[in-house]
């Protein structure tokens, strides 16, 4: 978002002072999350492996930079624990950590399967179980879980990925139905194929864009901060009945 984009866009009073913990949130949707957050007055901390990335993103935003493998919950966990002692008990979580790899389903093996549960849904429960009792505590708080619209659009050439982010719908309304008697919202945020530096450098290409583009009801690509500002809507105050629902951000791909 430029400069000039800023006053277009909503302020949420409700996010200033709120602390908000952010997964994956070096680089990519992640990192515009983080700064979206920052620049509503929260006091933002966010996990992620990559030490430079990651110091990047807290040098140029002020937020708190925990570095781990969330593949590794014992290590998540103390991560959270700290940055929660200088941010206080987060009344937001955005689980957004993920990685979209391709891969042949003819060569994945039980390994490779497990893996890329571990990096793409595993830890959004145990983050969830870190942060929930903070929220109880407090009288509530929201929960964003970033799925894909890969599995709606029967996208192939990543069957683990898809299926793993297929079951963030399910830890959604179930940890819904878990927490919502403590105020605490849980939802899932469904973005379409966004346009970060990862997607461009590795995967889109003119065809594949175009082919992409026609597909969708709404003919310009999705940039990374259209994502941010759903999640900013549903962190806030203002999505206060909003628990247990997909909240689409795919410009009507079908």
């Amino acid at each position: 978002m430029t400069e000039a984009d800023a006053g277009r866009f909503a302020i949420y009073p409700s996010l200033r002072g709120r602390a908000v913990l952010v997964t994956g949130g070096a680089s990519g949707i992640g990192a515009r999350i983080v700064a979206a957050f920052v620049a509503q007055g929260a006091r933002v901390a966010f996990l992620d492996r990559d030490e430079l990335a990651g110091r990047e993103v807290a040098a140029e935003t002020g937020a708190a930079f925990g570095l781990c493998d969330l593949r590794d919950i014992a290590a998540m966990q103390a991560a959270i624990a700290g940055l929660a002692a200088g941010t206080g008990p987060f009344g937001v979580l955005v689980n957004n950590a993920a990685r979209d790899d391709r891969h042949d389903w003819r060569e994945v093996s039980a390994d490779y399967w497990d893996e890329r549960f571990a990096t793409n849904l595993r830890h959004m429960f145990f983050a969830i179980q870190s942060v929930a009792p903070g929220m109880i505590a407090a009288g509530g708080g929201s929960i964003v879980n970033i799925g894909s619209n890969s599995w709606w659009e029967a996208v192939g050439g990543l069957p683990a990925y898809a299926t793993a982010k297929s079951a963030v719908h399910g830890l959604t309304r179930s940890m819904a139905r878990e927490l919502g008697r403590h105020r605490i919202r849980v939802n899932t945020v469904v973005p379409g194929w966004i346009m970060t530096e990862r997607q461009k450098a590795l995967w889109v290409t003119p065809e594949s864009l175009d082919a992409h583009l026609r597909r969708q009801c709404l003919p310009d690509p999705i940039a990374p901060d259209f994502v941010a500002r759903m999640v900013l809507f549903l962190g806030s105050d203002d999505a206060a009945m909003c628990t247990a629902n997909n909240y689409m951000v795919e410009a009507g791909s079908i």
